[in-house]
């Protein structure tokens, strides 16, 4: 085996922390192929991401005649355990286990609750795609649980994961650590559609049925593999301290404008969330695009997304206002909308899929611009619990608002086809329509509530420390 020089090898290890993608994130008490071995669990979840909202609903709501509402809600039944995020993240730091763990009893029980969820969706499938009559509720019902239990053990996973990786990650890794993590799950939610988009392209119930078997099978040996041996045994502790919870929480409402910081998170999450349960049946039902072309638009979703991630780092670090940052992809969200309206009458598939590739850019550039706005909050100790309370508010819209999405598309279509709406209007893209031009109009909401944020950090400085994907959160 060739050994090159020390001066050689000290330039290439220069090159890969400069240009290599989280090769600073590693650290003697967390290697590389650990760390590498720990974001599974981040990549399972966003392959789960892209079968259940990239797949399934328009599976469902096109070939097998399932109303948009009762999808919508099935997706959305999930993230009633969104507000509870920053309580599980407080009960498995405070866990009295008698073994010493405090994070891997909760990524078991969301391993199992995610396993489970996918192990009932292919009978719930089978009974939606002949049921025999009489039973089309007991289909409907199985999927609304599978749907529950495969979103109850995303957000259990999600949480205790992200903290077991800040406990085992060294103090100044943790950012580059916890970022890291974030981009394996946009990582995940692009193969996961990528793949169902190659697999489903010659579609059918059955092998609908078996690409579900195989991804319940494929995100519990992910699961397992990531989090084996990660956590170490320590001492027992005691009971928890009473009222822990709601003292940091009444704390955290103290801050001046965190209200307002929320209601923005809230709104903005929701303009950007409402389309994610029917722009793949729009594709299908309006523009009549097949399974496998509408499950790769989650792909162009995720990967503007992650652009947006990357770009928007070098612009905060040169001095960018988080909350300016913010509006600017409120405001791209616009024209992205309206490729989306004009891809029916246009019959264009092409606009179409730009509109959704700029969705998913101009949605991360709000998303990284609310989440900087965070970091930089006063009461430094409360950092966690900010963070917390920002993933519970934008999970609790956006399951809110993808409920809100399919109900009004199955209203405004009823309406329409119905001849309430007048002759015009009566075909089948108006209820789509209506949703996109509701996300419209919320984003000039969202432009409105960012003003005194704004204004709150104008003095702000350009920073001259690096700000890359290493040294945001997720």
């Amino acid at each position: 085996m060739i050994k090159l020089p020390a001066s050689v090898t000290a330039r290439l290890a220069a090159l890969a922390a400069r240009y290599v993608p989280f090769a600073d994130a590693a650290s003697h008490e967390l290697p590389l192929d650990r760390l590498l071995r720990l974001s599974l669990f981040q990549v399972a979840i966003g392959m789960a991401m892209a079968l259940l909202v990239g797949t399934l609903n328009r599976v469902m709501i096109v070939e097998l005649g399932v109303p948009a509402w009762w999808v919508a809600l099935s997706v959305a039944l999930p993230l009633v355990f969104a507000p509870l995020r920053a309580f599980i993240g407080y009960r498995s730091d405070t866990h009295p286990s008698a073994l010493g763990l405090k994070r891997l009893p909760y990524l078991w029980m969301g391993n199992l609750l995610m396993f489970a969820g996918l192990a009932i969706m292919p009978f719930a499938l089978l009974l939606l795609s002949d049921p025999p009559e009489g039973t089309v509720w007991v289909g409907r019902t199985g999927a609304a649980l599978a749907f529950l239990l495969v979103g109850a053990g995303m957000q259990v996973t999600q949480t205790a994961g992200m903290a077991l990786a800040s406990d085992v990650a060294p103090q100044d890794k943790r950012p580059r650590v916890v970022a890291m993590l974030y981009s394996a799950m946009l990582v995940g939610l692009v193969l996961g559609s990528g793949l169902l988009g190659w697999l489903l392209a010659d579609f059918s119930p059955t092998r609908l049925v078996q690409v579900v078997q195989g991804a319940a099978v494929l995100v519990a040996v992910l699961n397992i593999t990531s989090l084996w041996k990660q956590e170490a045994r320590g001492a027992r502790r005691g009971a928890r301290e009473p009222n822990g919870f709601s003292h940091n929480w009444a704390r955290l409402m103290q801050i001046p404008k965190m209200r307002r910081f929320l209601w923005t998170v809230g709104l903005g999450t929701a303009a950007f969330s409402m389309q994610d349960i029917v722009l793949e049946p729009f594709g299908g039902e309006v523009l009549h695009l097949g399974v496998g072309l509408t499950s790769s638009l989650t792909a162009l979703s995720a990967g503007g997304a992650l652009l947006a991630f990357i770009l928007s780092a070098g612009a905060v670090s040169r001095g960018l206002d988080s909350c300016r940052l913010a509006a600017l992809g409120a405001l791209l969200g616009l024209p992205a909308f309206a490729c989306v309206i004009f891809s029916a009458p246009l019959e264009s598939a092409n606009l179409f899929r730009c509109g959704a590739a700029l969705i998913g850019f101009s949605g991360g550039l709000f998303s990284v611009g609310m989440l900087l706005s965070a970091m930089e909050l006063p009461e430094r100790e409360l950092t966690g619990m900010v963070l917390g309370a920002w993933g519970a508010v934008q999970a609790t819209a956006a399951g809110l608002a993808m409920a809100a999405g399919g109900v009004l598309r199955d209203l405004v279509s009823h309406l329409a086809q119905s001849g309430w709406l007048g002759p015009v209007l009566n075909t089948p893209a108006t209820g789509y329509s209506f949703v996109f031009h509701l996300e419209i109009y919320l984003l000039f909401v969202v432009l409105i509530a960012l003003g005194p944020l704004v204004r709150r950090s104008t003095s702000r400085v350009p920073s001259h420390q690096p700000l890359g994907l290493a040294e945001l959160p997720g």
